[in-house]
């Protein structure tokens, strides 16, 4: 690669999600003092799959700095499916739980779709319950799952206005590639979707303005398959070997060093998208609180 040649803006999640998680305890201390109690947020776990007990310790930690309740419920791995479906009908019913999350995957036995089913759609921060998703395409207010609302976020603040840009997101999972399309064709972007059965995939993503690449294949997308100066979110989170034996390292779904000598922008794995994640699940419980509450917050406050 030519060594003149400006690198692309790195974005930086990390600093971005600070800021994010200040505006949320500010805005949790105000709705402590106007509805006498905290936000709740309730988080269960199922059995004892380690990344899901670091996620949900994290969660738990990150939700107690923002001045937020945190209760979590660990359940055994063999626990059966109706008593899980108690337990998220239990938090339904509980006024002081804004927000219910239950952590993915679930043990094979359990049916993770009527788990998600079962939460209240008015609880369900996490953004996959169908009444959600609908809420979502036709525009109505309701919750986004947090990994594509963190990209869009660190996308309008980078590029300001989206109006008329042209975007790829690459993957359709329901968690991140479907709810992006919607969001960013709410900014007026064009949209297209693609997937391991598009043709041509180099040449569709090169006509972008934005990327957002969203397939779980490590470094897929390569320097040539993307337009100078388009804008590079990588949501991927890929473990693969690293130059000590034994050890890995992450990489995302782009070559990030050799798609950086030209991208306008990019975000770096570890540090971009992934802070954003938990950031938004706060945003998220928060805004439930002050729905239920029936306080006023500002659609711009966070």
């Amino acid at each position: 690669m030519n060594s003149d040649v400006k690198l692309a803006d790195v974005i930086d999640g990390k600093a971005f999600a600070a800021g994010l998680r200040g505006r949320i305890a500010t805005l949790a201390a105000r709705f402590e003092a106007e509805a006498g109690r905290k936000a709740g947020l309730a988080v269960v776990l199922v059995g004892e799959d380690p990344a899901s007990q670091v996620y949900v310790r994290s969660k738990g930690k990150s939700t107690i700095e923002a001045g937020m309740a945190s209760f979590e419920y660990k359940l055994p791995v063999d626990t059966d499916e109706a008593t899980l479906l108690a337990l998220v009908e239990q938090l339904n019913a509980d006024p002081v739980v804004d927000g219910i999350l239950v952590q993915l995957p679930l043990p094979a036995h359990l049916d993770e779709q009527k788990v998600i089913a079962t939460i209240s759609p008015d609880k369900d921060v996490d953004g996959f319950h169908v009444t959600n998703a609908g809420r979502l395409a036709v525009g109505q207010p309701g919750y986004v799952p947090c990994t594509p609302l963190g990209c869009l976020m660190l996308l309008k603040d980078k590029l300001g206005s989206l109006s008329g840009l042209e975007a790829v997101v690459i993957g359709r999972s329901n968690i991140v590639g479907k709810p992006m399309a919607q969001l960013l064709l709410a900014e007026s972007c064009t949209i297209t979707v693609a997937h391991s059965r598009t043709r041509n995939l180099p040449e569709v993503v090169r006509r972008a303005d934005i990327v957002v690449a969203a397939v779980g294949r490590p470094e897929m997308v390569k320097a040539d398959w993307i337009k100078p100066g388009a804008t590079v979110i990588d949501v991927g989170i890929n473990r693969v070997p690293g130059a000590v034996e034994g050890k890995t390292r992450l990489v995302g779904d782009v070559a990030y060093e050799d798609v950086r000598h030209v991208a306008g922008a990019i975000t770096p794995v570890p540090g971009g998208v992934g802070p954003m994640t938990i950031a938004v699940l706060l945003r998220n419980a928060l805004v439930a609180a002050y729905r239920h509450a029936g306080l006023e917050l500002a659609p711009d406050a966070i």
